[in-house]
């Protein structure tokens, strides 16, 4: 029996690399944005409200980060059926809004990236352009 396990974590660094690809995405698509990059324990590592973005987009896209770390999937995985009831038994952390996205390196689950303020598909795309500057 193993007491004891080795854990991978998301650097300060990476957070800083997927938070600056993404806003490069989001600068070039014109769509301001809110984004927040949490870790596998949903611990805000790094958060931006673009000028010109929704303030209340944070916390939706803070919603879309905790989903996605904690259940390791997209957002819209979320079966529709439960997501009224998810949603008001977690007081509006988890949400099956799309824009949120696991950060996956080598199969480890590392955190979450939560994009709001832009249509779902754009809050998507974003979210990729962070996830692709660390190669996840």
């Amino acid at each position: 029996m193993s007491f004891v396990q080795e854990t991978r974590t998301l650097t300060h660094k990476g957070a800083l690399a997927i938070l600056t690809a993404a806003v490069t995405q989001a600068e070039q698509m014109g769509q301001p944005q809110c984004i927040v990059i949490v870790d596998a324990n949903g611990e805000v590592l790094a958060e931006i409200r673009m000028t010109g973005a929704k303030f209340l987009s944070r916390k939706s896209a803070l919603a879309k980060a905790l989903t996605a770390a904690s259940i390791g999937n997209e957002t819209t995985s979320v079966p529709e059926g439960v997501r009224t009831a998810i949603g008001l038994a977690t007081d509006g952390k988890v949400t099956g809004l799309p824009g949120g996205l696991p950060i996956r390196l080598e199969g480890t689950l590392l955190g979450g990236i939560g994009v709001g303020s832009g249509s779902g598909d754009q809050d998507i795309q974003v979210a990729r352009a962070g996830l692709a500057a660390i190669g996840a």
